[in-house]
C-alpha cells in the first residue's frame, strides 16, 4: 500500500451550464449524487490513504453530511471550502495535505464514471514519471483559426489529446509549480499546465471514453447511457 498517496476531489464547480439550481456534483445519476461515484472508486482503492473534498462554501455542510456521512465514506478527512477559480481551489486542497505525501491525484467531481484500472494506470506513471494525466485522442478534425475566423492551420490529430481527470503529480513538485505560479500570477486550465510550465514534462496515458464530465443535460444523458449498457 502506497501509504502516501492522496486525493483532492475538485467539487466547488457551479451547475450554470445544466440549468439547474443544484451543482452539477450534487445531481442524480442513476438514483445516486454524481460526487459519490468517484468517490466510490477513490475509498476501495488500496493506495489512497486520504481524500480532500474542495466545496463551494455554502455547500461544504450539505456535502459533509448528505454525500460523506451518508454514504459512510471513511478516507474523506475534510470538506474545505473551495476559491475563486479552481486553480485557488485545488491550491486551498493542497495545503490541507501532510508534508509526507508523495503522490496526490485531482479529480474533478463532476466526473463519475471513473474506473479503477484507468486510476491505477495514472498512478503507475506517476510514480515512473513524477507526473501523469489520462488523455484521449482527437476524432475530430482540428483546425486553428485566425482573429477573424478563418482557417489558419489544419493540426495534426495524431498528436492532439483531450485530457481528463485524474491528474497525478509528485507532491512536491505540485506545491513548488503552484508557489510559482502565484508568484507570477500564472493561470492554467488544469494542473497539469502549471507542471509544464514550472517542473517538467507530464507523461499522458490512454483515457477512457466514459471517463466525461458532467457539464450539460447532454453529457448527464451519455452517462446514464454508459452506465446502463456499460459501453
Amino acid at each position: 500500500m502506497l501509504d502516501s498517496f492522496r486525493v483532492i476531489i475538485a467539487a466547488a464547480g457551479s451547475g450554470s451550464r445544466m440549468n439547474s439550481d443544484i451543482n452539477k456534483q450534487y445531481i442524480l445519476l442513476e438514483s445516486w449524487p454524481v460526487l459519490k461515484y468517484s468517490l466510490d472508486v477513490f475509498e476501495a482503492f488500496a493506495s489512497v490513504a486520504e481524500i480532500v473534498i474542495v466545496a463551494s462554501p455554502r455547500e461544504i455542510e450539505y456535502c459533509r453530511q448528505e454525500i460523506v456521512e451518508r454514504f459512510g465514506f471513511q478516507k474523506v478527512s475534510k470538506v474545505i471550502a473551495g476559491g475563486k477559480e479552481r486553480q485557488d481551489s485545488v491550491w486551498a486542497g493542497l495545503q490541507e495535505l501532510a508534508a509526507d505525501t508523495a503522490y496526490v491525484a485531482i479529480h474533478d467531481g463532476a466526473r463519475p464514471l471513473l474506473s479503477p484500472v484507468l486510476l491505477a494506470n495514472i498512478l503507475r506513471a506517476a510514480q515512473e514519471w513524477g507526473a501523469a494525466v489520462p488523455g484521449i485522442l482527437a476524432r475530430d478534425t482540428l483546425k486553428k483559426v485566425d482573429e477573424s475566423s478563418f482557417v489558419a492551420e489544419t493540426l495534426n490529430r495524431s498528436r492532439i489529446v483531450n485530457i481528463q481527470t485524474p491528474q497525478i503529480f509528485k507532491y512536491s513538485n505540485l506545491c513548488e509549480a503552484y508557489e510559482k505560479a502565484y508568484a507570477e500570477g500564472f493561470r492554467g486550465t488544469d494542473d497539469a499546465a502549471l507542471f509544464e510550465k514550472y517542473v517538467g514534462k507530464v507523461k499522458v496515458v490512454p483515457g477512457d471514453h466514459r471517463n466525461i464530465k458532467i457539464t450539460t443535460p447532454d453529457d448527464l444523458l451519455i452517462a446514464q447511457t454508459f452506465l446502463t449498457h456499460g459501453q
